[in-house]
């Protein structure tokens, strides 16, 4: 019996990365029973779920099928010859949102039922207060399970749309990865033009306490489809041409640099908002 007096729920984990690692390792401190399938078998080793030999020993084990793998073509290798009937697929794997509406077809297709999920988490800190995931599929079967899910992390759920779940990961993602390469880069200018990593840390970190007004900010500019200040356009502009400048003295490579500042050019120049830019 789980903690709360009733009978442990049961769930199947599918991609045991570092991701689906973590996963299964939430799901039994929730006091579920946990079967996993993984390629590499060794990477179950010192999870306490148990390790099905086939993945249609895995898809019988339980109702609730979590996959966490690299990409949906991965799912429909894996999946192709397994019997989903009655089954509920969710996918927490990335990919396209239109990729994702046809993996949502070919469960179904099977038997089963689907919803799409984008972690947003790094593995450390699921079911943690920071993180959440979106989801999306037909709207019953996400209340269905719901309190399965509920262990993993805080839930976003954005519609019926299969693909709605990755349309806003990736649109996250697509604000983090540059994000992160930019910090990158600054790290490297730092360290090239001789002062310490350390010193600059806390000064990258105070910049990021405007940030979630400026976000603000520029989606109103969006929404209404509006340019910014045009001097404000030609000043961001010229910043961007002078940390080209910066990185080429010191040695960094530059095309992340450059191709910021392309943007900022052609804003400055229309002068038309950035997300008018990123729209053409």
């Amino acid at each position: 019996m789980s903690a709360s007096g009733r009978a442990a729920e049961a769930v199947t984990v599918i991609g045991l990365g570092p991701m689906g690692q973590q996963i299964v390792r939430t799901y039994r401190a929730a006091g579920f029973t946990v079967t996993v399938w993984n390629r590499t078998p060794g990477k179950a080793d010192g999870l306490g779920a148990h390790r099905a030999e086939t993945v249609a020993d895995a898809v019988a084990a339980a109702k609730l099928i979590v996959l966490s793998l690299t990409h949906y073509d991965a799912m429909d290798e894996i999946l192709g010859g397994a019997d989903l009937a009655g089954k509920v697929v969710v996918n927490l794997s990335s990919d396209s949102p239109q990729r994702t509406r046809q993996g949502a077809a070919f469960v179904r297709a099977r038997g089963g039922e689907f919803l799409a999920g984008g972690v947003m988490a790094q593995p450390h800190e699921l079911a943690g207060p920071a993180a959440y995931i979106f989801y999306s599929g037909r709207p019953a079967v996400f209340e269905a399970q719901r309190e399965l899910l509920r262990p993993l992390a805080a839930m976003e759920y954005l519609g019926a749309d299969d693909g709605a779940a990755q349309v806003f990961y990736q649109a996250m993602l697509a604000l983090f990865l540059p994000l992160l390469l930019g910090y990158e880069q600054a790290l490297a200018i730092i360290d090239r033009s001789g002062s310490a990593i350390a010193r600059f840390m806390p000064y990258a970190q105070r910049s990021l306490g405007s940030v979630g007004e400026l976000y603000a900010a520029w989606a109103e500019i969006a929404e209404d489809g509006g340019p910014p200040d045009p001097a404000y356009l030609r000043m961001m502009a010229a910043g961007a041409r002078h940390v080209v400048a910066t990185g080429a003295e010191v040695g960094v490579d530059t095309v992340l640099a450059e191709s910021v500042s392309s943007y900022w050019e052609r804003a400055a120049g229309t002068p038309e908002s950035t997300f008018q830019v990123f729209l053409g």
